[in-house]
This record gives C-alpha cells, structure tokens and sequence, in this order.
C-alpha cells in the first residue's frame, strides 16, 4: 500500500545472514533478544520505521532501538501490507483457520497473473451458527484468552469477512459485500456500534491476536526456502493485553 513502509529498514544489502529472529514488532525486548541471541536479521510484520525521521538518536524509542540495531549490525526487515495482501499469506492463513468456503478478497487492490489479491478475505462459514459460537471460535482458531464482540450474540451468521490487523476501514466493504460479520481487531466504540447499525456484527480478536499467525507461516517457509543455511528463531508470544 502507497502509506506503507516496509522492505529493508536498517542494515546493508549485501549483509550476510546466517540467524533470522521473527517478531511482530520491534520492540524493546524484542531488539534485546535479538541481540543476545546474536541474530543477523530481524524480520517483523509492523515496519520499526513508519512515519519520516528527522534524526536518530537515542531521545526516543525508535531512535534507540535503531541506535541497538545498528551498533550490533542486525538488519531490520519488515513485511506489512505486501505480507497482509500476498496470495497465500495473511488473508489466505486468517480465512483458512475459521474454514471459511467460497473465499474472496474482501478489498481487492491490485492483480497478477490473473490472480486478484488485496486486504482481507471473505467467504462463508460451513453452516450457520450464532454470533456466540463464532466468537468462541475465533477464540480457538488464534489461541485467544478473549475477543470483543459487537452484536446479538444469539444472531446467526454465515457470509464472513476476516481482515487481520486494523480493521476498521474494512466494515464499509464488508457492510457492501453484505456479510454478516466482520472478525478483525482494532475496532473503537462507535466503529462497533455503527457497524451494527448497518446490520453487520464485528468481532475484535486485536491486532496482535490476529496477526502473529505470521510468524508460524515465516518459520515454516524460511525452513523450506533455505534449509539448513539459516537457523529461525521465533520470539515468544508477547500478547499486549488481558481480560482480567
């Protein structure tokens, strides 16, 4: 996407790499872990570098973790919107654990070799079931403690959309496409309540409880791409909240 950041954000294009951390994000104990387990590059979905930069210095957090990054010659790749929208990757992975039926794209932004791709997917669930049943679904699916739900629990829904990450610009596509529910994370009170008003529930499993799929997929492909070349290691899930 034309807002978005990622490729490589830190190191040097010709660095070798023999010891790849994955993360969702670059966070301060994650660029700690990264360094003492020695790695070469760390590959994240969220860019460490989102918004221009008018200087790196060690007065703010991403000026630090930059600072940490380079002192230690670890690379910091990321792999965002192209990850989100790329056939087979994080639409394809979210629709296939709900077993969605008669998948879509749910936002198409472009096209190859015949193949539209774009943000989010949607399709139909295998038989109709309540709102409630979907929920603990989800829950399951991801390995949530809990999700956020916007609707009648008791409502049956079939037609589903899910789009990992932010999803709040992706109800008005879901309210067109005429689905029944949107699963996505991220979603504000009135987002919710609106959604509803338009006659589609929202399930918010969060942002990180949707995406850090990704660094299961990343593992597996990584080890088949290069094989013995590289050894992956996975940071340990980091969920940023809890139902208390």
């Amino acid at each position: 996407m034309d807002w978005d950041n990622p490729g490589l954000l830190v190191g040097r294009q010709d660095k070798e790499v023999r010891r790849i951390y994955l993360a969702l994000d670059a966070t301060d104990p994650i660029v700690e872990d990264a360094i003492r387990q020695e790695a070469d590059l760390l590959l994240t979905h969220h860019p460490l570098i989102f918004k221009p930069l008018k200087r790196i210095n060690d007065r703010d957090f991403i000026g630090r973790r930059l600072l940490s990054l380079m002192e230690h010659g670890i690379a910091c790749y990321a792999m965002h919107t192209n990850f989100d929208s790329a056939p087979g990757c994080m639409a394809d992975l979210a629709a296939n654990r709900l077993r969605l039926d008669h998948q879509a794209v749910l936002e198409v932004t472009g096209e190859r070799d015949g193949i539209p791709y774009g943000i989010g997917k949607m399709g139909e669930l295998p038989e109709e079931i309540s709102l409630r049943e979907l929920a603990v679904q989800v829950k399951q699916a991801f390995g949530l403690s809990f999700v956020t739900v916007y609707g009648d629990l008791e409502g049956k829904v079939r037609r589903c959309a899910i789009s990992p990450g932010s999803g709040g610009s992706m109800i008005a596509p879901a309210v067109r496409q005429g689905m029944d529910v949107l699963v996505t994370g991220d979603i504000g009170h009135h987002e919710g309540i609106d959604s509803v008003a338009s006659q589609m529930a929202v399930i918010d499993g969060g942002h990180y409880g949707l995406e850090h799929i990704y660094m299961d997929f990343m593992e597996g492909y990584l080890t088949k791409a290069l094989g013995s070349e590289v050894s992956i290691i996975q940071a340990p899930p980091a969920f940023p909240a809890a139902a208390l």
